[in-house]
């Protein structure tokens, strides 16, 4: 599906603001309910990517191209997708104030915070390379989101092309744990990341291809745990 022009143009009205000077506590308060959450999502995921684009010392082509595959954009959108990705980079709020807002905003709704980290760490790999200070900005952001570290090397592990594969983390399990105690695990996982739980929770129709790469993920090491035990 394809972001409409209504979505981008409420987006960019609310970045806008934030440009002439509205605070951002004000710009956020108004996309507590539905149907703007899903335009909260949005500008959560594009307002921390631009942040963090930045946190290498520069903003490539790739980066911009990466957000493009978390939201489906037409091309006649292409130069409104542009100026809200620039309007985000350009504000001066420092990474923490959004994180923070965004935090409250989901507050205890740690499925849609782990959705908008997974899309950060797809934007922080879009270039091939995890720069130490991206890896040091979604740590700080996955501790101002509340989520525990557990999260944040769970999804490092599946994005990081060094690090060590391990299924037991993507499940959030541990090898001590029973089979059926890592079989509960693994079918929470899967019901969590059905696309009309992630609708459910906030995610944009449009943004639901995030749920892909992790339900391969989760599959695949569900299969290897079970290569080990048979």
């Amino acid at each position: 599906m394809i972001l409409t022009m209504s979505i981008w143009s409420r987006i960019s009205d609310a970045l806008s603001a934030l440009a002439a000077g509205e605070g951002l506590s004000a710009v956020f308060d108004r996309l507590r309910s539905p149907p703007e959450r899903s335009v909260a999502f949005t500008i959560a995921v594009i307002a921390l990517g631009a942040k963090m684009a930045k946190a290498d010392g520069q903003v490539t082509r790739d980066e911009v191209t990466a957000f493009r595959e978390v939201f489906h954009i037409a091309a006649q959108d292409e130069a409104g997708a542009a100026k809200v990705f620039n309007l985000a980079r350009q504000d001066a709020a420092g990474f923490e104030e959004y994180a923070q807002r965004i935090s409250v905003m989901f507050q205890g709704e740690t499925g849609t915070l782990r959705d908008l980290l997974e899309g950060l760490f797809h934007i922080a790999m879009a270039d091939g390379f995890y720069h130490p200070n991206e890896n040091a900005f979604l740590e700080e952001v996955t501790r101002i989101f509340g989520l525990p570290e557990a999260e944040f090397k769970a999804l490092r592990m599946r994005f990081a092309p060094n690090a060590p594969k391990d299924p037991y983390t993507v499940l959030g399990v541990t090898p001590d744990m029973s089979g059926e105690q890592i079989r509960r695990a693994y079918r929470r996982l899967v019901r969590e990341n059905h696309p009309d739980a992630m609708i459910a929770r906030g995610v944009p129709e449009e943004a639901l291809q995030l749920a892909q790469k992790r339900i391969a993920d989760i599959n695949r090491a569900w299969d290897e745990i079970e290569a080990q035990d048979a």
